[in-house]
């Protein structure tokens, strides 16, 4: 598809439909726009150079609430229709096309492992599944070379619900961002080495009866959180209130009043772990 001369680029959306609604829109105001679409999903509106601070304009308002009708009135009265709304299955086609734009397949892999376990688990083969996935009950060489895999076994079991989300969703937000801004290498680097910390740390504090990607999850908030100070050009960050928040859960942990059991340790060993991979990865990238 050809863009005329005469239109610069205005904003890329990732859904089609709001930027076809959005650009039909313009067309009311008499704007000359239209959508450009490349093959990573990106769809880019176009306007005329001249009337590009309206529509910017425009656009701050649209963003806020384009469901509003005013705008499907408008593509009506161009001539086409956009039907926008939160539920159906172009919903759900929608929050499956960003569910999966954030992620890269060392993300979804992991992900996808985790709800596997833990629906097994709950499908009546949680011993069975514990028993092949639970730390080494004596840590030593040859049960390592034996079954290397229970070195990081652990993360991918979950106790509960809300266990099992809590952990997923963080590690879908963190480890798609890492993934997409580092690439897979690095996360694959951070999974391998903050599980191993992670687990051998609460192994040795409380014994082989653990499990959870929690480790790992802290493991990623402290990776972002101080990579994003040292190189926020890489577009890695996490807002001071979530990583306040995250710090406070974890001290809950350790002062003991909480109601259910914590693997304090490999929080702890995982946010380290983040972090000091995250002041070393700085250092290597730039002194490459």
């Amino acid at each position: 598809m050809t863009v005329h001369d005469d239109l610069q680029p205005l904003v890329a959306l990732k859904e089609h439909h709001i930027a076809l609604l959005f650009t039909n829109y313009l067309a009311t105001l008499d704007i000359v726009a239209k959508v450009v679409s490349d093959t990573k999903h990106t769809h880019r509106v176009y306007c005329q150079q001249d009337k590009i601070a309206q529509a910017q304009a425009e656009f701050d308002v649209f963003i806020q609430t384009p469901f509003d009708k005013k705008y499907q009135q408008a593509a009506w009265q161009y001539g086409e229709t956009v039907t926008v709304n939160s539920s159906g299955a172009n919903f759900w086609t929608h929050f499956k096309e960003n569910f999966l734009a954030h992620a890269g397949i060392v993300t979804l892999l992991v992900f996808a492992l985790c709800w596997l376990v833990f629906l097994g688990s709950n499908l009546g083969l949680a011993q069975l599944i514990f028993d092949q996935l639970q730390f080494y009950p004596y840590l030593s060489i040859d049960a390592f070379l034996a079954e290397p895999w229970r070195l990081l076994g652990p993360v991918f079991f979950h106790f509960s619900w809300l266990h099992v989300v809590f952990n997923t969703m963080w590690w879908w937000q963190l480890g798609g961002s890492i993934e997409e801004a580092l690439g897979k290498g690095t996360l694959i680097n951070l999974l391998l080495i903050s599980a191993i910390v992670s687990n051998l740390g609460q192994f040795f504090v409380s014994g082989a009866n653990f499990g959870g990607l929690s480790g790992v999850v802290y493991a990623l908030v402290g990776f972002v959180w101080w990579y994003g100070y040292l190189a926020p050009e890489k577009g890695l960050s996490l807002s001071k209130p979530i990583v306040g928040f995250l710090l406070f859960w974890l001290l809950l942990g350790f002062v003991d009043i909480l109601p259910i059991n914590i693997a304090n340790t490999a929080h702890l060993l995982g946010l380290i772990s983040g972090c000091l991979l995250a002041v070393f990865s700085v250092k290597f990238s730039r002194n490459s």
